[in-house]
Formats: C-alpha cells, sequence, structure tokens
C-alpha cells in the first residue's frame, strides 16, 4: 500500500461552527488542497493554475467523518489511488489528529478533462505508471457504511421538489470569488452551501433531539455522498430543497439538492447521516419511542439522491 503526505495545517476558530467543530465546508476545502497535492505527486503539479490546459474535475465525493477537529487541532491529511480506468480515477484522502487517529476520509472520484470545457481524455502512460505506484487501501474504519456508492439516475429536479413538497433551505446566486481558476463554482461552495441550508431544514420540521428535557442540542454529520451533476459559474442562480428520507433513533438520513431555478435542472444533490449530538457531553443521542414518532411524520420515503 502507497500513500502520500498532500496536506498539513491546523483548525482556525473561524473555521468551526455552532457545535465547536471544523465545518464540513472546511474539510472539503482541505481535501481540495490535498487534490492539489495529490496531483503534484502525479506529475500534474499545474493543474488548477489559471493557465492550465487540462485539469481534475470532481464528479463526487464520499466522506466519512470520524472524530471531531476542534480548534487549534493539528491535522495531517495522506493521499492515495485506488483505481484508474480509461479517463477517470477514484482517489482517497485520509485526515488524521496528531495522535495517528482518523478524523475523515475522503473517496474523490475525478474526470481527466480539458480545464475550458471539461471534455474528459485518456491519461498518458507515464501518469498510469505512477498512478500505480500510488496505489492505496482504505484503512479498517473509513470505508462507506451507511451510504452506497453505486451509480445513480438523479431523481432531484425543481418540478420533483415541488411535487414531494421539499423545504426550500438555501436560495442565492455564484459569485466570482466563488469560482475557480476556470470560472466554475468551486467544489468546497457545494458543501458550504449544505451546511448553511440545514437550520432552515430543522426550523420546518423540528430539531432532533430538543425534546426529553435537554437544552444543549445539536447535530454532527457522521458521512456524506455528494455528486456534481454541472457546474455553475459566476452570476448563475442556486436554489436549495432539502428533506429528510428516514433513519432511526440514532440517525437521519438527510437529502439535498442544488437546483437551478430558472431552468429547474440539477447542479448537485447530496445524500447525509446525520445524528442529534449533546453538545455537553459530546454524545450522539439516542431519541424515545414518542420523540422518533414524532419525527417520522415530517420524512419522505423514497427520496433519493
Amino acid at each position: 500500500m502507497a500513500e502520500v503526505e498532500v496536506w498539513r495545517g491546523s483548525v482556525a476558530a473561524w473555521e468551526c461552527d455552532a457545535m465547536g467543530h471544523l465545518n464540513v465546508g472546511f474539510y472539503v476545502a482541505r481535501s481540495m488542497e490535498g487534490l492539489a497535492g495529490l496531483a503534484g505527486e502525479l506529475g500534474m503539479a499545474s493543474v488548477f493554475a489559471p493557465a492550465a490546459v487540462t485539469t481534475l474535475m470532481v464528479r463526487e465525493q464520499h466522506i466519512r467523518f470520524l472524530r471531531e477537529a476542534r480548534v487549534n487541532a493539528p491535522l495531517a491529511m495522506t493521499g492515495g489511488v485506488l483505481s484508474l480506468d480509461e479517463t477517470e480515477a477514484r482517489l482517497l484522502f485520509v485526515m488524521r489528529h496528531a495522535s495517528g487517529e482518523l478524523a475523515a476520509s475522503f473517496q474523490t472520484l475525478v474526470t481527466h478533462a480539458t480545464a475550458r470545457d471539461g471534455r474528459a481524455f485518456p491519461w498518458s502512460d507515464r501518469l498510469r505508471a505512477r498512478a500505480e505506484a500510488l496505489k492505496t487501501e482504505i484503512p479498517d474504519g473509513a470505508a462507506p457504511r451507511s451510504i452506497g456508492l453505486e451509480p445513480i439516475e438523479t431523481q432531484a429536479s425543481l418540478g420533483r421538489a415541488e411535487q414531494l413538497g421539499l423545504t426550500r433551505t438555501g436560495l442565492g446566486v455564484v459569485l466570482a470569488d466563488h469560482c475557480d481558476a476556470f470560472g466554475r463554482m468551486r467544489v468546497e461552495g457545494f458543501m458550504q452551501r449544505l451546511s448553511d441550508a440545514i437550520p432552515h431544514l430543522f426550523a420546518a420540521h423540528g430539531r432532533p433531539g430538543q425534546g426529553g428535557g435537554r437544552t444543549n442540542v445539536g447535530g454532527a454529520a457522521l458521512e456524506y455522498r455528494l455528486i456534481h451533476h454541472a457546474w455553475p459559474r459566476a452570476g448563475d442562480r442556486v436554489e436549495l430543497r432539502s428533506g429528510v428520507a428516514g433513519g432511526d433513533a440514532r440517525v437521519q438520513r438527510l437529502v439535498h439538492w442544488m437546483l437551478d431555478p430558472v431552468s429547474g435542472r440539477p447542479w448537485g444533490s447530496a445524500q447525509a447521516i446525520s445524528v442529534a449530538l449533546d453538545l455537553e457531553a459530546r454524545k450522539i443521542i439516542t431519541l424515545s419511542d414518542p420523540e422518533l414518532a414524532e419525527i417520522r411524520k415530517g420524512w419522505i420515503e423514497g427520496l433519493g439522491l
């Protein structure tokens, strides 16, 4: 198994959310720095530079959040190659605490593409040889657990969201400073908007765990799958629609669609495994039967990516 360090840093106070730990959007931002680092190790050091002819386009990510990272936590990330086909690669990034404990894992599916128009084309023999040298395996405890990675045909659209009664949890426009060197919305922008959307979902349906006399309740994501269907550019509008697809007394399965409110087509879709968190004990809350019965009323069975 081969892996190489691709990022090293720590958690700043302004990167933490109301739960007191590193916000999910910054996890994805770190993974993109890691992607640039791994690209350099593969001999593609300038693929994210403004003058690049070729690049790596992220098609989807699977993320496991394994141990929370709080203010000043030192972190490091390694990267490697899980698989490679004609034009795509599945890459693995593993974030660890200074103790060596796993903080998060990322499986990132990328396409080798022309930088300006995103047209896929084959890897070179030189790059294939380097990728073979960087082949790695998923560490114990870091593989997908509750979200599958099978190919999907998205059901996301504005019309479908209206039909299902999905809550509008976000609305805005992509600004120039939200975009990468090629004019596409940065990858972490999707997760950042999802993070902003969550309070609206719970405002509409109630936050799990707030009953039973509990006073300091928050939430956390354990796992995510994010799929990019198209890439908004500066000036494009985005709308978030969200719903709860099911769960049990400990977890809820949240679904988010990022849509173009003009055409109704999807920019992206995401599924998350979410838990209610006791912010004093830093433990997952198990809902009582009456609490579970109450939140079930807002679930949308069959809602998917």
